[in-house]
């Protein structure tokens, strides 16, 4: 079990959650869009260094990260260093609504495509099984747990693989909240990386 899993926090009327799960999705979103290029800027630059080290402490593997989409954190420069130093990359593919994610291999020379969603994927090629998944966040918690773009499909997946890949929530630090109001098919990080620092086994590692 994850160290962040806890009981609880999903009872009470499940529309009700709904919409304090989407009101919270949306205000972060606004946050996040009304960042400053200087402050996106520094806060990037924090995150590519704590995720640098995180990832560098580890064997060269196969990682799965996202092409950034609506002012996320952007961690390709990042993935391109990782490449020369025999890691091996892939992207998400949503191949079906609602089904888990499929991964394929990616290099600077794949070629790309857009899926229905209007992400870059690989158009086609190999699907691997990650060792490491970097996920992105619009919301988190002290408990791990993350807010995405509602679609449901890390959840889905993470629930599929086994074994199980390590799992990282990149983000900014203004996506921290209370709680997301977890519910049953959410799936906790393994590690959390903001600005300011990595989160895992419930305590705040300061880089």
């Amino acid at each position: 079990m994850n160290a962040w899993a806890t009981p609880g926090d999903y009872r009470g009327d499940s529309s009700a959650v709904f919409a304090l799960r989407t009101a919270l999705r949306r205000d972060r979103l606004a946050a996040r869009a009304a960042l400053s290029d200087k402050d996106r800027q520094a806060a990037s630059a924090r995150i590519e260094g704590h995720l640098a080290a995180l990832l560098t402490e580890r064997r060269p593997g196969i990682l799965a990260y996202c092409w950034p989409i609506r002012g996320e954190f952007d961690c390709r420069p990042l993935m391109l260093d990782l490449l020369a130093k025999n890691w091996r990359l892939s992207l998400p593919v949503a191949v079906e609504e609602k089904r888990p994610l499929v991964f394929r291999a990616w290099t600077p020379a794949t070629t790309m495509a857009r899926d229905q969603h209007g992400i870059p994927v690989p158009a086609k090629g190999e699907s691997l099984h990650p060792d490491i998944v970097i996920i992105p966040l619009v919301a988190f918690d002290d408990q791990g747990y993350r807010l995405g773009y509602g679609g449901g499909y890390f959840d889905r997946t993470l629930a599929t693989l086994a074994p199980r890949p390590f799992t990282i929530g990149v983000g900014f630090e203004l996506g921290r909240i209370d709680t997301i109001h977890r519910q049953p098919h959410d799936v906790p990080m393994d590690v959390i990386v903001t600005e300011n620092g990595l989160r895992r086994s419930g305590e705040n590692l300061r880089l």
